[in-house]
């Protein structure tokens, strides 16, 4: 069994979250961004393992997550959908790279917003979600490439509404992945 450096997914999905903003409709307040090192060939990368349990926040409240709606399970069912399109298989023996991802949500995200009828902005909470996916060289350990989606939080979706923007957000996401 190899020993895998671990990489501060924390710091990955801070970043990410900084350098984000939103908007708004059913998938446009979603944006995405992505970052590649750019000393890496990937066409060299064929095969992947998934790395340690990927985790989504738990939503013990039920605001943001629908009952019975496993987002984990959806996350990794995209992100292995997007890695076959590119002709990439599953080898949990010895992969080429490891993949892996993190979600969050802040309810409490704050933000300023301008009114129309109004010169002065007002502040108003404006929940905040994001997913970063990563992917590190099964080798050495370190991160070759993440992308990440930030989008406000749609509160009492029906779990249909739910696949339909996590789908979004990992095809976004996956759409900026090296050729």
């Amino acid at each position: 069994m190899k020993v895998i450096p671990m990489v501060n997914l924390k710091f990955l999905f801070i970043a990410a979250l900084l350098s984000l903003s939103a908007c708004s409709s059913v998938n446009d307040d979603i944006e995405v961004i992505s970052e590649a090192d750019p000393k890496v060939d990937f066409i060299g990368y064929e095969t992947f393992a998934w790395m340690g349990s990927a985790v989504i926040a738990f939503d013990e409240q039920g605001q943001w997550e629908p009952p019975g709606f496993d987002a984990d399970k959806e996350v990794k069912f995209y992100i292995d959908r997007e890695l076959r399109a590119r002709e990439m298989s599953e080898d949990s023996y010895n992969p080429d790279m490891l993949v892996t991802f993190v979600a969050g949500v802040d309810m409490d995200n704050i933000e300023e917003i301008n009114h129309d009828d109004s010169n002065l902005a007002g502040l108003e909470n404006v929940p905040k979600a994001a997913l970063v996916i990563v992917f590190f060289d099964a080798q050495t350990g370190q991160p070759i490439w993440y992308g990440a989606a930030e989008g406000e939080v749609q509160q009492n979706q029906t779990v249909m509404e739910s696949k339909q923007r996590l789908d979004y957000a990992v095809t976004e996401i996956m759409a900026k992945f090296p050729k």
